[in-house]
């Protein structure tokens, strides 16, 4: 590979990864979203306890958030690619050790399932920063979305596929709760094949050979790493807490959301429609959070994130129980408003970042979203039981506030919009430049 290529040849290989991509993010969408609508079923009915039915999601959530960093640690040392795949093995493994703990009515090998399928959602989630390693500036926050779009596919189709899920554990003779995860292990399989066959060349490692003249930041451990470009990057500091805050928000809220509906006697094809429609304003307007992210500029796509949040929290908390136009519109805005965030805040850290330390800082940023939406869903449950599920509301309130003063200090002190060559770290030169 020579130390240069032609600008053309680089928008070629971009063009052709976002393609890549696109269709690898589907295809690992339907592995994740398979299974979602029966792992609280087979979790309840291995524990047999109501009380332990959402342990199996949780499980994934804490699986994605530290897989995020490991797999972070692996596309720093052999590329996205790699790490992609890793991922989706690994996810796929998940998926089969749930069909083994349904097996054996094992709660154990079902947890263990669980977090290792959070790796899927983890390598999922780093897909959208591989789209920005060789966008430009003009182009970059558009390319993520257009990422981030591709999960409608696998969230709307997987959820749809629960039928022939069914008729594969008839013939393997497996429980048919089962059988989703079967399907879904297929699904990533598949997903990891793709993308090793065809994510080639590995944009990071383009990205890297164009810097190659560039001056390297110090070597250091990765968190040594991470910590040391935040800090020195307040606007990157202020993206990572958007999107941390934006997450924890949508999971608080969409997880309590069904519960909420449950108890005013909504039935369960009303409920399933909610979160359709709140899963459609979570990906698919998202090149559309990216076109607007490049022209009008991240800081101002985050503050007009926050303000949907709020919306969607107004409606949803004014919400009465079972199925209602509030909630409904409630829950549209509570993914729009996190497809905002997310692409302008994600938009924010690829482009914030050296490239010596990109997939140290990608990987502790999606590592801190996932452990916060974590905590944010353990303590949803708490308040709906003390107060009730307008409370959640207000609480959700407060953590949005967090989006609004992350939108605040990103507008002050935006970095530089151009991709990061590794430049050796220079707080001063993060301050005051770039779009607002």
């Amino acid at each position: 590979m020579t130390s240069r290529l032609e600008s053309e040849q680089v928008r070629r290989i971009q063009r052709r990864t976002v393609r890549v991509l696109v269709v690898g993010q589907a295809l690992g969408a339907v592995g994740i979203t398979i299974g979602i609508a029966t792992a609280s079923l087979l979790a309840r009915d291995i524990s047999g306890s109501e009380g332990q039915a959402g342990l199996a999601q949780t499980a994934q959530v804490l699986g994605a958030a530290f897989a995020s960093y490991l797999l972070a640690r692996l596309m720093a040392a052999r590329g996205r690619r790699l790490g992609q795949v890793t991922g989706l093995l690994i996810g796929a493994s998940g998926a089969l050790l749930a069909v083994v703990a349904g097996v054996l009515d094992s709660m154990v090998l079902l947890l263990v399932g669980a977090a290792l399928l959070g790796a899927t959602t983890a390598a999922n989630s780093g897909a959208r920063y591989a789209a920005t390693d060789l966008a430009p500036d003009a182009t970059r926050a558009k390319a993520l979305g257009t990422v981030v779009w591709a999960t409608t596919v696998g969230a709307v189709l997987g959820p749809n596929l629960t039928g022939p899920a069914a008729a594969l554990s008839r013939r393997l003779d497996i429980p048919e709760l089962t059988g989703p995860f079967a399907l879904g292990a297929l699904s990533m399989l598949l997903a990891a094949a793709f993308l090793g066959v065809f994510l080639r060349p590995d944009p990071l490692l383009i990205a890297r050979d164009l810097a190659a003249e560039q001056p390297r930041v110090p070597a250091g451990r990765s968190w040594q790493r991470a910590w040391q470009v935040v800090r020195a990057t307040p606007a990157l500091a202020a993206a990572i807490g958007a999107l941390a805050s934006a997450h924890a928000v949508m999971v608080a809220v969409m997880i309590m959301t069904p519960l909420h509906m449950e108890h005013g006697g909504a039935a369960m094809d009303l409920v399933g429609f909610v979160i359709s429609v709140h899963v459609l304003g979570m990906y698919a307007f998202s090149p559309l959070a990216g076109i607007a992210a490049d022209r009008a500029g991240r800081p101002a796509v985050l503050m007009a994130g926050a303000v949907v949040l709020l919306l969607a929290l107004l409606l949803c908390g004014r919400a009465p129980e079972g199925h209602s136009a509030g909630i409904t519109v409630g829950l549209f805005l509570l993914g729009l408003g996190w497809s905002l965030v997310t692409v302008a805040a994600s938009t924010m850290i690829a482009e914030l970042t050296p490239l010596d330390a990109r997939t140290d800082v990608q990987g502790a940023a999606d590592m801190a979203m996932g452990l916060m939406a974590a905590a944010a869903g353990a303590l949803a449950g708490v308040v709906v039981g003390a107060w009730g599920y307008p409370a959640l509301n207000v609480f959700a309130a407060f953590l949005t506030a967090g989006v609004v003063g992350a939108g605040l200090v990103a507008r002050r002190v935006t970095g530089p919009p151009a991709v990061p060559t590794g430049a050796p770290l220079d707080p001063s030169a993060t301050r005051g430049r770039g779009k607002s």
